[in-house]
């Protein structure tokens, strides 16, 4: 449960203990999360503290916030394997605004940037691609 006499700040524990319930499964794919008030009274938290921690799953990818519905689960996108060709590099950076919004890409997640020998750029969301190469 929670110490509240911890070192570690009480909105990582409740996130911590969400993460274990979300990795184990015991809450799935498009599950909704308790709500902020069911959470802060299950625990005796603070609404905004149970937000904190809400916040660091967020960023983290494991939840997204459709409001008014509710804190859900991320369902994961299709994993898309891109064969690299000799001579491509590979790097790794969070992406601009236009990015984010294209890849549909949630808070925290970075891309991945192929570049080419000629120069050439293409950006990959870091979550739902896999390098490979031949």
């Amino acid at each position: 449960m929670i110490d509240h006499s911890a070192d570690r700040a009480v909105f990582r524990q409740l996130a911590d203990l969400l993460r274990d319930r979300i990795q184990s499964g015991e809450l799935g794919p498009g599950e909704p999360l308790p709500s902020e008030l069911r959470l802060a009274q299950d625990y005796g938290l603070s609404r905004t503290t149970v937000r904190q921690a809400i916040g660091q799953l967020r960023t983290e990818g494991l939840v997204t916030v459709d409001r008014p519905r509710g804190t859900f689960v991320r369902v994961p996108e299709p994993v898309q394997v891109v064969a690299l060709a000799r001579g491509e590099r590979v790097g790794a950076r969070m992406p601009t605004d236009a990015e984010r919004r294209k890849h549909r890409l949630g808070e925290g997640v970075p891309v991945l940037v192929v570049t080419t020998p000629d120069g050439t750029e293409t950006v990959h969301p870091a979550d739902r691609v896999q390098l490979t190469r031949p």
